[in-house]
C-alpha cells in the first residue's frame, strides 16, 4: 500500500491565470469512519476506488490505496455511498518542483477552495505561491469525506 504525504491550505487569491488542466469531480463515500475511507469517484469519464487509512499525529501522511474500476461499477458504488455527494473541479498548477492541486466546490461546498500539494517526505521544502492561504493540513473539517457530512455551507 502506497503512502500518501500532502499539505493543505487555503485559497486567498485568484489563482485561475496559473493552471495548466482541470478535471470535474464527484465523488462519494462507502465509509466515511476516520480509521479508514472508502471513496468512490468520477474524474474524466474514468472511475476509481480508494480506500485511505487514518492520517498520523500531524495529518500529512497516511496510507492510501488506488484502483481504477468501470465508469458503470462506479456509477452503481454511488448510488449506495452515504449521503452528500462532493462535486468539485480539480485544477492543476505546476509551481517549482510540484504540482498543486486546487479543488473548487459546489453545492453545499459552493465557496470553498482548498489547494493541495503532495510530497516525498513531509519535510520536503516546496515553493508557496502567493495565492496560497492558510494552511489547514490535519484540520479533519476540509477533509472531503467530513464535507460530505458538515458542509462548508453550514459552517457560517
Amino acid at each position: 500500500m502506497a503512502k500518501e504525504i500532502e499539505r493543505k491550505f487555503l485559497v486567498k487569491n485568484d489563482f485561475k491565470e496559473f493552471v495548466s488542466k482541470s478535471q470535474r469531480i464527484t465523488q462519494g463515500y462507502l465509509s466515511s469512519v476516520p480509521e479508514r475511507t472508502v471513496r468512490v469517484r468520477i474524474k474524466s469519464e474514468k472511475g476509481f476506488l480508494t480506500i485511505k487509512g487514518i492520517g498520523n499525529k500531524s495529518g500529512a501522511s497516511r496510507y492510501e490505496f488506488e484502483k481504477e474500476i468501470t465508469i458503470k461499477e462506479t456509477r452503481e458504488l454511488l448510488n449506495i455511498c452515504e449521503a452528500g455527494i462532493i462535486d468539485k473541479t480539480r485544477y492543476l498548477i505546476k509551481c517549482g518542483n510540484h504540482t498543486y492541486e486546487v479543488d473548487e466546490f459546489y453545492g453545499d461546498n459552493d465557496g470553498l477552495i482548498v489547494a493541495e500539494v503532495e510530497l516525498k517526505t513531509e519535510d520536503e521544502k516546496f515553493k508557496k505561491p502567493d495565492w496560497l492561504g492558510k494552511e489547514v493540513t490535519g484540520d479533519v473539517k476540509y477533509y472531503n469525506s467530513m464535507l460530505m457530512k458538515n458542509p462548508y455551507k453550514s459552517w457560517k
